[in-house]
């Protein structure tokens, strides 16, 4: 079956893709509410601090371990079984040699942290390598087939059974053993999952030739994935190495949350984004007017529910998680307003992949990372607080550095950027701010939260009506349709 689309069939399954996305990220993120508030109630910041020094070297394993031939796997046009089962056996080698690596390596790393309980607790979360690389080829596979639907399952899936036996084994006293469980098994179920759905399997007639083919493009894609990961947990490093475990677990929990909320968008719109710029490529036209609408899309949503989260904060900590965790509810905020703009680098770096731009894509994270770390480390003196801000500040910023490209390369200007952007940013701002206001009298803390909530999605509601936004019609509309389905 051909894995190319017509306009009408493109649209269809863009429409379809982008249900799915919302469904399964809206699923996930109230998965991920309801496991992470048992686990944060039964847990301490400290036992979370353990955990996370180690996420950095598992997202970077796992960068190593795809190599970024998982992005070139949906670029390639007339794709083959050869090309999937390259990219398997070589995922399985990487991974099998990285686990050996990290195996022997863990003993440093927990002499780094200080930690020597992160020996043996690297060791087994470091096994999830393997499982999360043999699952790369059928999952490239679902998304060039725009299968969300199929994907949404095994996510959902894989987040109750892991997050369950992750509930009960804090509940039974396991301490930080209950968190990489967790991470252990979330990462088989997908991967037996993804098998499932995709229909396919390896075979032992194995050649490098595709992998070699996709290398030039596949590096640029992996040394980005690696600064981007270095990127958004350099501050977990820092803090780990010069605070108390109980810091950096304040800093996870806030990061978490915040990654939670701006990831219910950000995984909506990225999975559909690259296939569906990759069938526009012929038509310049027609993919500015995708990547436009795109970002509206992501506009739309990004913005009141990151602007939102940091309206509801305070509230929400104390009521989810007990005040316990209340030092982490500054560093929430900040990360909330600068994850606001996280969801549109998505569709930016995606834009680029689709072209086949992954030196631009890399070179901009490069730059992006050196200027994090430097600024970041310049001001440590000044406290956790002040670094987060610098953190947020430059992320923020950048996005301008990123326009800067894709007006290069597709004539998206920054007066239509600002256009798209700006209206929904404003908006989503002044109606957290007048719903602040109004509830300010308000001292019960279940009430203050439910009001905020539902005063700040109705007036956004009803601007957003009043003002005809296309994009909310068109929500609006699709959601209608779905139901007389």
């Amino acid at each position: 079956m051909s894995e190319q689309f017509d306009n009408q069939s493109l649209k269809q399954k863009t429409a379809q893709g982008l249900f799915w996305g919302i469904l399964s990220s809206g699923g996930m993120q109230l998965l991920n509410l309801i496991i992470g508030i048992f686990l944060a109630r039964l847990l301490s910041p400290a036992e979370y601090g353990i955990v996370a020094m180690l996420a950095i070297f598992t997202l970077i394993a796992g960068n190593l371990q795809d190599s970024g031939f998982g992005v070139a796997l949906i670029n390639v046009k007339d794709i083959k079984h050869e090309d999937y089962n390259s990219v398997f056996w070589f995922n399985v080698i990487m991974s099998v040699i990285l686990y050996t690596v990290l195996f022997f390596c863990a003993p440093l790393i927990a002499k780094f942290y200080h930690q020597p309980c992160l020996t043996s607790l690297s060791r087994f979360i470091f096994i999830s390598f393997f499982f999360s690389a043999v699952g790369i080829s059928p999952n490239a596979k679902l998304v060039r087939a725009l299968k969300m639907k199929e994907k949404a399952i095994i996510s959902l899936t894989a987040l109750v059974v892991s997050g369950t036996v992750g509930v009960i084994m804090a509940y039974k006293g396991y301490s930080y053993w209950s968190l990489a469980t967790q991470q252990v098994l979330y990462s088989v179920v997908i991967c037996f999952g993804r098998y499932y759905f995709a229909h396919w399997w390896p075979s032992l007639h194995i050649t490098f030739e595709p992998v070699k083919r996709m290398f030039s493009f596949s590096y640029k894609v992996l040394i980005t994935a690696i600064i981007g990961t270095v990127s958004n947990n350099v501050l977990t490093v820092i803090f780990g190495r010069l605070f108390p475990s109980a810091s950096v677990g304040n800093y996870s929990q806030a990061n978490k949350w915040n990654t939670m909320a701006n990831s219910l968008v950000t995984s909506t719109v990225s999975q559909m984004v690259q296939p569906v710029l990759v069938q526009v490529n012929d038509d310049r036209e027609r993919r500015r007017r995708v990547f436009g609408k795109m970002m509206r899309f992501t506009a739309f949503l990004s913005f009141p529910v990151m602007f939102g989260l940091a309206l509801v904060a305070h509230e929400f900590i104390i009521l989810a998680i007990t005040d316990r965790w209340a030092n982490s509810i500054p560093l929430l905020q900040i990360l909330c307003i600068s994850g606001a703009f996280v969801p549109l680098y998505a569709v930016y770096q995606n834009l680029f992949l689709s072209l086949g731009k992954s030196d631009i894509y890399m070179w901009l994270t490069l730059a992006q990372i050196a200027l994090v770390i430097t600024a970041v480390l310049a001001c440590h003196s000044l406290g956790i607080t002040a670094m987060v801000i610098v953190f947020a500040v430059i992320n923020i910023l950048w996005l301008l550095v990123w326009q800067l490209f894709a007006q290069r390369l597709i004539g998206y200007s920054y007066w239509t950027m600002l256009r798209d952007l700006l209206p929904f940013m404003l908006i989503a701002a002044a109606v957290m701010a007048v719903t602040y206001l109004v509830t300010m009298p308000i001292k019960n803390y279940y009430l203050l939260l439910v009001m905020r909530v539902l005063i700040a999605v109705a007036l956004y509601a009803g601007v957003m009506k009043l003002l005809k936004a296309k994009i909310f019609e068109e929500c609006v509309e699709f959601i209608r349709s779905r139901k007389t389905k």
